[in-house]
Formats: structure tokens, sequence, C-alpha cells
């Protein structure tokens, strides 16, 4: 039996071995490894006066190029003059961009060896939203915190939102990121720092420990709390007892009024 050949119009068998799904593009989804953007009055003008912040591009209107002269902010690169529509266009119509946009290079990350001893640093176990970050950011420069702790992972980027809700504070308080918090912790305290975690369930109130610097305040997520191996690897863990009904706080409202407890409590000491 002769063996049947293919025609040239016949089609190949079918490959049916799995094939990997296309890859799928969001518009606008950040890029890892691309530039911080910063967008805002205080944001831009806290990047333009830090010499350790590289910028690589500065979009302004006219009227927010006038005002940056008027305070002597100085321009390290020439300046894009455009209308407030197109940062608009690149930004979204929601962004408070108040005519300033700029591109720059991501900070310095220091690690925790790097630190200078003393005071207070804040550690933040798995806190994603990046409002809350960027308020709590504020706050720490508020307070003189020296650094904030946080995972690579289950962490904002420092850019965008996060910096706009930060006004500033990003430029002048160093993110320390570790793979492993609990790890992490455990660094902090082999170099003194005593470890206080912050919950609304702890079982002393914070306003009552017997506090000293170094001091590592630990914060949870908003709803999650200090998940179990964070809670277990503080030296303490503490509540801030409220007059009122309600318990808790927002995580970002809890770390200024931690910060200030703790705060008050030191200089009293």
């Amino acid at each position: 039996m002769a063996r049947k050949r293919w025609q040239s119009n016949s089609r190949p068998p079918r490959d049916r071995r799995k094939r990997p799904p296309p890859r799928t593009r969001f518009r606008n989804a950040p890029d890892p490894h691309g530039p911080a953007l910063l967008y805002g009055w205080h944001t831009v003008k806290a990047a333009l006066e830090n010499p350790a912040r590289r910028i690589r591009r500065l979009l302004a209107t006219e009227n927010a190029l006038r005002r940056l002269a008027d305070d002597g902010v100085p321009l390290p690169l020439k300046p894009e003059l455009v209308r407030p529509d197109e940062i608009d266009a690149r930004l979204g119509p929601d962004a408070v961009h108040q005519g300033l946009l700029a591109e720059a290079d991501p900070l310095p990350v220091p690690s925790i060896d790097e630190l200078e001893p003393g005071g207070i640093v804040l550690v933040l176990d798995q806190i994603t939203d990046p409002h809350n970050v960027g308020a709590i950011l504020r706050s720490a420069a508020a307070f003189a915190v020296r650094a904030i702790v946080t995972t690579a992972r289950h962490s904002p980027e420092a850019t965008g939102v996060l910096a706009k809700s930060a006004s500033g504070a990003l430029e002048l308080v160093p993110l320390v990121l570790v793979q492993n918090l609990a790890r992490g912790m455990e660094e902090l305290r082999a170099q003194g720092f005593l470890l206080v975690g912050l919950d609304s369930t702890g079982e002393a109130d914070l306003a009552d420990l017997t506090l000293r610097t170094p001091l590592a305040l630990v914060l949870g997520a908003e709803g999650k709390g200090l998940r179990q191996l964070t809670r277990s690897t503080c030296d303490h863990v503490a509540r801030i007892d409220l007059p009122g009904e309600i318990k808790s706080l927002n995580v970002s409202n809890a770390a200024a009024l931690g910060l200030y407890v703790v705060s008050r409590h030191l200089r009293d000491a």
C-alpha cells in the first residue's frame, strides 16, 4: 500500500503540546526598573533640594517655574515648560501635581547595619497602601525617625502616590528594604534596638512601658495587624489606650500617635 503523501495545500498535524499563555500587558503598569515619578510642589521641591537625588527630567508649568525661582530652588537640569494638561495626560486627572512632575533615579537604599546607632526607627509589617506609607513617612520626618524598615515585597514602590502622600518626607527618611522582616528585626535587636509592636490588642499601654533608645516601633497592616511571627519577635506588644468607643486607628494615625507617646516618654525619662 502506497504511503499517503502530504499535498502542498495540506495542513501539518496540529502541535497539541501546551503552549504558555501570551504575556498580558497592563496599561500604565509600573516599571520596577524605571525612574521614580515625583509630582506635587512639596514632593518635587524636596527632591530638587536633595543632593542625593538625581533628577533626570523635570516638567513644569509657567506658574510652577516662577514659584521655584521665587523660592530659590536649585534646578540641576533645564526644565521642560509644559501646560497642566500635559502633566494630567501623564499622571491621570486625579493626580494633584501643582504643575510639577519629575523623573528621578531611586534613592540609595541603606542596610540595617548602616543605620546610625540610637534614636527611633519604624518597622512596617506588610503595609501595602501607598497613601498610608506616605503618611507614615511624613510623621516619621516630623518626629526625627532615623529610618523605616520594610520588606522588599508586600510594600509599595517609593514613587507616585506614596511620594506625593509623603509630601517631601521621602527625601528625609531612609527606607531600608529587607527580604525577611523577622530576620531584619533580629538584626535590629543585635544592634541593641528594643522592639515594641503596636497593636490594639497589646497587653500593655504603650505609655506605661519602660522604653529606651535605640527603639524600633513595629506597625502591622490595617485589618490584619501584626503577623504572628512579627508579633512573637517583638520584645513587647503594646496598645494605645483610647478613651472613646473605637479602640483602633488607621495605621498612619496610629503611627503618628505612637511616635508622639514614645517621643514624650523618652524625653521625660
